[in-house]
Parts: structure tokens; C-alpha cells; sequence
């Protein structure tokens, strides 16, 4: 089947990597339908994918945790383009602080947003796709899914139970003999999205992006690509990949290393902060954003032309050694 042919629902499609995905989606011809709380900013990335993209779209305000808005938003899926071929579960919410710090009430908050979101989307998504013979359900967890951070507990338990998530919905699709159905999981590291300012906090200091940080487009161009060549897991971000080998090789290493770098710069040791719920039960206003200014685009461009600057000089270093010994 065609790329561009493809009908995908996107959830958390308001902002960050959600809204990234749906214009990369959108870009390879396919029907977005587009789900998050607020309706404001769903309107402004189907007209961004219909203006710019030429995509056709749907726009369905839902919260994730209502079972039966999720349902509803499947269904009017299938009733606009007569299936679903991917199903992305992206719509997250975080909370920072002490473990004893963080209300109980946002503490389930993120639970419900962050696993049982996931659980009802693939409650609607599966089924069709199982009529239908094929499908891809792609689950966004999180570096943290790997090695946890401090400060960030209910976020990391969430994450930790996406990857299982995934793990066990592939092996109930195996035992069944379903050989069209394909769940992924993938794993970014530090993203430039909105995410950070708009978590909850009980640190009262500022939440900043822990570098490095790299662009939501790197998270979306990873989730299409899993649609063309599906894989169990897929990390984004080169220091992400790194952690992840440490922490399966050596986890007591990892865990020291992301308690350091945690404490020392994601939260700010300069500017303090209001203590807030953040988006946790009220979405924020306003259009929404892909990114966060956290400078992810430019810096993976920094990145990438230092990397190539080292191969160009190690390639002309290479070809005048094997000058030298031709001339020898």
C-alpha cells in the first residue's frame, strides 16, 4: 500500500512531536485525523496540513483518558476515510518534583493521560485493524522509559509501562497468528517541543530541556519510517541510543549518570518557579506550537555539520596517507 495513501490518527496532535508527525504525515499525501484537548490548536495544524500539505484532515477535540471519546474518535475516523492504517498514541502530561511533593490527584493525572490514554487508543485502533488485515500502532514513550529520572516519577513509571505496553501487545498479536498488525515503540530522547513549560512543578525551579536536545521533525521523519520498515523499538537521538546500550549493559551507571545530569541541567540552578499543575487538567490556550525554543533544529544542525567536518577531515587525511604511499 502506498504511503500517501494512508489514513493516520494522531494523538496529542496540538503541539511538539504530535503536530510535527501529522505535518510529516500530511507531506507524504496521507488523511490526518488530528485528537488533543484543545480545539483551537487542532484547527490550526489542519489548516497547516491542508494549506501547506494539501493533506485532507479531521479535527476531533478529545481527552484521552474518556474511554468513550476515544472511541468516538475512531469511529468518526473510519466514518471520514473507511479505515485506519496507523494509529499514533502520543498525548502526554508530566509533573516535576519531590516523590513526596507531587499531589496525588496529579500524580494519577499522569498515569491516566500517559497509560490509560494509550490503553484506550489501542482499544479503538486495534480492532479495525484487525478487520481490516493491517495496521501500525505506534506508541511515543520516552528516554525515561529506559533509565528514569528524579523528579520526574509518575512520568518515568508511565513510560517504563509504555515500552511493556508495546512488548506485550506484540506477543499477544504473535500468539494469535495476526501477521498484518505491526505495534512499535518509539523512544526520543530530549525533544524542542512546549512539553517542559507546560508540565506541572513542584521544584520551584525552572524545568529546562536537558541537552542535548534535538528536533520533534527528527521524532516525525522516525515515525513515518516505521510505517515503511516497522521495528519493535526505534530511539531517536544519538545520545539516546548511547544511554540506552549503558543502561542495558550497566544499569547502576546509567541511574548515576541521569541523576547527575537531571539535578544539574534539567532544572535550573538560576531561576526559581511558581509552584503550577500546568496543563495537567486544563489545556492551555492559544494555537499551539511545534516547537519549544529550545533551539532543536538548530543544534542537530550544529551537530550534524561537526560530525560531517570530522569525517571530511579524517577522509582527507585517508587520502593523503594513500598518497604518500603510492608516491612511495
Amino acid at each position: 500500500m502506498r504511503l500517501g495513501d494512508h489514513v493516520v490518527v494522531l494523538t496529542g496532535a496540538s503541539s511538539g512531536i504530535g503536530r510535527a508527525t501529522a505535518e510529516a504525515f500530511a507531506g507524504k499525501g496521507c488523511a490526518v485525523v488530528l485528537a488533543a484537548r484543545r480545539e483551537e490548536a487542532l484547527e490550526a495544524t489542519a489548516r497547516e496540513c491542508e494549506t501547506y500539505r494539501g493533506a485532507r484532515t479531521l479535527a476531533v477535540p478529545t481527552d484521552m483518558t474518556d474511554a468513550k471519546a476515544v472511541e468516538d474518535l475512531a469511529r468518526r475516523a473510519v466514518e471520514e476515510f473507511g479505515r485506519i492504517d496507523v494509529w499514533v498514541n502520543n498525548a502526554a502530561v508530566n509533573a516535576f518534583g519531590r516523590f513526596e511533593d507531587v499531589p496525588l490527584e496529579d500524580f494519577r493525572r499522569v498515569l491516566d493521560v500517559n497509560v490509560m490514554g494509550y490503553v484506550h487508543g489501542a482499544r479503538a485502533a486495534l480492532p479495525v485493524m484487525r478487520a481490516q488485515g493491517r495496521g501500525t500502532l505506534v506508541n511515543i514513550s520516552s528516554i525515561v522509559g529506559a533509565v528514569a529520572q528524579p523528579y520526574s516519577h509518575p512520568y518515568s513509571m508511565s513510560r517504563h509501562a509504555v515500552q511493556g505496553f508495546g512488548s506485550s501487545l506484540r506477543q499477544q498479536l504473535r500468539v494469535e497468528g495476526v501477521k498484518g498488525v505491526r505495534v512499535c515503540t518509539v523512544i526520543p530522547a530530549t525533544i524542542d517541543t512546549p512539553h517542559f513549560e507546560q508540565s506541572a512543578n513542584y521544584t520551584g525551579r525552572k524545568v529546562v530541556a536537558m541537552p542535548p536536545v534535538y528536533s520533534p521533525e527528527r521524532v516525525a521523519k522516525a515515525v513515518v519510517d516505521l510505517v515503511r520498515h516497522p521495528h519493535r523499538e526505534v530511539v531517536v537521538g544519538p545520545a539516546g541510543r548511547a544511554l540506552v546500550r549503558r543502561a542495558r549493559k550497566n544499569p547502576a551507571p546509567a541511574e548515576r549518570v541521569m541523576a547527575k545530569q537531571t539535578d544539574r541541567t534539567h532544572l535550573s540552578h538560576d531561576e526559581t518557579a511558581p509552584t503550577t499543575h500546568g496543563t495537567l487538567h486544563v489545556p492551555a490556550p492559544g494555537e499551539g506550537a511545534v516547537h519549544g525554543g529550545w533551539g532543536g533544529r538548530r543544534r542537530t544542525a550544529l551537530r550534524r555539520t561537526a560530525v560531517v567536518a570530522v569525517l571530511g577531515a579524517g577522509a582527507a587525511a585517508a587520502g593523503r596517507r594513500i598518497s604518500r604511499e603510492m608516491a612511495a
